[in-house]
C-alpha cells in the first residue's frame, strides 16, 4: 500500500512484520513514473522479470551488481543499508521511538545501538573541530 498524499508506504519485512515507512517526494515521484511505464497496476512495487514480487535473493544480486559497478571495493549488504539509514535518521534528529517502529524492533534497547554510533561520530567531530581537544 502506498499513500502518495501522506508520503507513506506499508512494507512487509522479515518475520512478516508490517511497517509503515515515510517516503520522500522524489521517491514517490519515481514510483509513479515507474508504475506509469508498466501500464498496469501491480500490488508489489519492485517486480522481477515475470512481474512477480522481487525476492530477497534478487535484491541481494542487484545490490552486489550496483556496488561492483560503483567500484566501492566494500562489502555492502542490505543490513548495511538498513544500519546506515537508521544512523542517518538519528543524526538528522529523528525520534528513537520512530526509528524503532520503522525498523520493526520489538525492544527500544535494540534500536539504542545506533545512539552509540552517532555519539562516537559526534565526539570525533568535536575532537577534530575543538581548538583545545
Amino acid at each position: 500500500m502506498i499513500d502518495f498524499n501522506a508520503g507513506l508506504i506499508r512494507v512487509l519485512g522479515k518475520g512478516n512484520k508490517t511497517r509503515i515507512i515515510p517516503v520522500g517526494k522524489s521517491a514517490l515521484d519515481a514510483i509513479q513514473t515507474y508504475r506509469a511505464d508498466l501500464k498496469k497496476n501491480y500490488s508489489a512495487v519492485f517486480l522481477n522479470k515475470n512481474f512477480g514480487r522481487l525476492g530477497r535473493p534478487s535484491i541481494r544480486r542487484i545490490l552486489d551488481k550496483v556496488v561492483l559497478e560503483c567500484g566501492l571495493g566494500l562489502k555492502i549488504s542490505p543490513y548495511t543499508l538498513r544500519h546506515t539509514f537508521a544512523t542517518h535518521m538519528l543524526d538528522s534528529g529523528a525520534d528513537l521511538r520512530g526509528i524503532q517502529e520503522i525498523l520493526g524492533h520489538a525492544s527500544l534497547s535494540t534500536t539504542q545501538v545506533y545512539t552509540h554510533v552517532s555519539m562516537d561520530r559526534l565526539m570525533a567531530v568535536y575532537d577534530k573541530a575543538h581548538p583545545r581537544s
